[in-house]
C-alpha cells in the first residue's frame, strides 16, 4: 500500500512538472496568427504621445518605437494594454523585408474602425479583423515603408523588461488614480489593489487603459500596491511609495 501510495505521489510530480513545463513551452511558442499591418507616421520615432492605454510619452514609458495600436477585436476594451506580440511580414516577395524577420512591440493604443470604409481599403481596424498599426521605424524592420498595408503574422510573447514595474500617481484630495507601466511577463494588468499605512487593501477601478484608481484619500501615508496579472499570478509590492509622495510622482515596485 505504501509503495502504492509513493508510485502515484511520483506519477503526480512528475505530471505537474511536465504540465507546468509545457504551459511554459506552450506561452513562448504559440502559433502564429494570420493579420494586416499598417503604420503610423511620427517625427519621434513612437507611435503617437497620448494612446488609449494612457502611457503618456511612449519614450518615458520606455516604449517609444516599439509600440502598437490594436484593432478592436485586439484591444478587448483595453484589457491588452501592455501586452507583448511578435509581428513579421509574410507572403509578399515585393514588400517584406528578405528573410521575414521578427520585431517585439507592446499594445500602447487603440485603432478605431472606420465603418464608412471596407476592410480593403481603410477600414482595417473594423471588428472582427486583427490589424496592427505599427510605428513607421518598427514597421521598417520587418517590411519596406512604401507598403500601404502588408500580410503578417504575429504570436503573443513574453515581455522582457528593464527594473520593477512602475507606479505613476496621480489625482486629488479624495481621488487617487495610479498608472502602472513597466508590466513584466504576460505585460497585461488584470486587478489592482493598494494599501496605505491606515488603511486595508483597496481593490481598485480600472479607470482607462493602465490607469487605476479608487475614491480614497491616500496622502501622507506609504503606499503598497499588489498587482494580478491576466494570468491570475499577483506580486506584492510593500511601501513602494514613502509618506511624503506627491502626485505626478513615479515610483518602482517588484518585477513578475
Amino acid at each position: 500500500m505504501v509503495l502504492s501510495q509513493m508510485g502515484a505521489l511520483h506519477s503526480t510530480l512528475v505530471y505537474l512538472i511536465f504540465l507546468h513545463s509545457f504551459n511554459t513551452v506552450a506561452y513562448k511558442d504559440q502559433e502564429w496568427s494570420k493579420a494586416t499591418a499598417t503604420y503610423a507616421k511620427d517625427t519621434e520615432g513612437s507611435l503617437i504621445t497620448e494612446g488609449a492605454c494612457g502611457y503618456g510619452d511612449l519614450h518615458k514609458a520606455s516604449y517609444g518605437k516599439h509600440s502598437v495600436g490594436l484593432s478592436t477585436i485586439l484591444f478587448n476594451r483595453g484589457t491588452t494594454c501592455g501586452a507583448c506580440y511578435e509581428i513579421r511580414c509574410v507572403d509578399h516577395i515585393l514588400w517584406c523585408v528578405l528573410g521575414s524577420p521578427s520585431v517585439i512591440v507592446t499594445a500602447t493604443d487603440f485603432c478605431p474602425p472606420n465603418y464608412g470604409l471596407s476592410v480593403d481599403y481603410g477600414g482595417w481596424c473594423n471588428f472582427p479583423r486583427q490589424h496592427f498599426e505599427l510605428s513607421q521605424p518598427a514597421f521598417s524592420e520587418i517590411a519596406k515603408t512604401k507598403a500601404d498595408i502588408i500580410p503578417v503574422q504575429y504570436r503573443r510573447v513574453k515581455c522582457e523588461r528593464s527594473g520593477g514595474m512602475k507606479f505613476t500617481m496621480s489625482g486629488s484630495s479624495h481621488f487617487y488614480q495610479v498608472l502602472i507601466t513597466n508590466v513584466g511577463q504576460e505585460g497585461e494588468v488584470f486587478a489592482v489593489k493598494v494599501k496605505g499605512s491606515r488603511t486595508g487593501w483597496i481593490p481598485m477601478a480600472r479607470n482607462w487603459g493602465m490607469n487605476w484608481h479608487c475614491n480614497v484619500n491616500l496622502q501622507h501615508q506609504p503606499l503598497s500596491f499588489k498587482v494580478t496579472s491576466s494570468t491570475g499570478k499577483t506580486l506584492a509590492s510593500y511601501n513602494v511609495a514613502p509618506s511624503n509622495w506627491q502626485f505626478g510622482q513615479t515610483f518602482q515596485g517588484k518585477q513578475f
